[in-house]
């Protein structure tokens, strides 16, 4: 039975979405732990009515990414998991913590990496004018939105969409591949070589 730790910052609604998938298709992992970054997080609530643990690593009150780095890692690693799934975690980590957690940690990111990285994907993407938009599960690496990429879903961009319409669209489809991604991670079928990434099966 493998163990899967989630942050999140949020509601934490790709979490929602790997939690009741999990429950449905009876993986075989438990949700060891939901850990968020801020005490009012609403997808805390959402994990403790499913019986999930739940942890608070409060980040403004360290002093520095190191230190908050270092207790988050503490607490993680509390629940021994084979894999840290971050959901809507809004924190940007040191490169210690990525390596600890290296080939063991992914992200979903709303766009098609590598293109527009870091925040307000969807605006990017209208401001850009491209006809495809969407998602991207990756592994997390010491370089920001760079990871390999382990999958991703295109949404067509329509003449009338706006910032929010765009990004409805885009969660739709992040709620299928992430929680497929955390699947195919658990059930040992993903490898990488380099920057490259091997489903098998698939």
């Amino acid at each position: 039975m493998k163990k899967i730790v989630i942050l999140i910052s949020g509601r934490g609604s790709n979490m929602q979405a790997i939690v009741e998938t999990c429950i449905a298709q009876q993986w075989p992992a438990q949700i060891a732990a939901v850990i968020s970054n801020k005490a009012d997080a609403a997808g805390l609530a959402f994990a403790a009515s499913h019986g999930i643990p739940t942890a608070v690593v409060v980040s403004k009150e360290f002093s520095s990414r190191d230190a908050f780095d270092a207790a988050l890692q503490q607490k993680i690693d509390e629940f021994e998991p084979d894999l840290v799934v971050l959901a809507g975690f809004m924190r940007i980590l040191t490169p210690a913590f990525v390596a600890h957690y290296a080939r063991r940690m992914l992200n979903i990111h709303p766009s098609l990496l590598p293109s527009f990285v870091g925040l307000h994907t969807h605006q990017q993407a209208l401001d850009a004018g491209v006809k495809l938009h969407g998602a991207t599960v990756h592994f997390v690496t010491a370089e920001l939105d760079h990871g390999p990429i382990v999958a991703q879903a295109a949404v067509e961009v329509l003449n009338n969409d706006s910032e929010d319409s765009l990004s409805q669209r885009v969660l739709r489809q992040e709620h299928i591949i992430y929680p497929r991604a955390v699947r195919q991670f658990i059930e040992g079928k993903i490898s990488v070589s380099g920057h490259h990434v091997t489903i098998a099966d698939a």
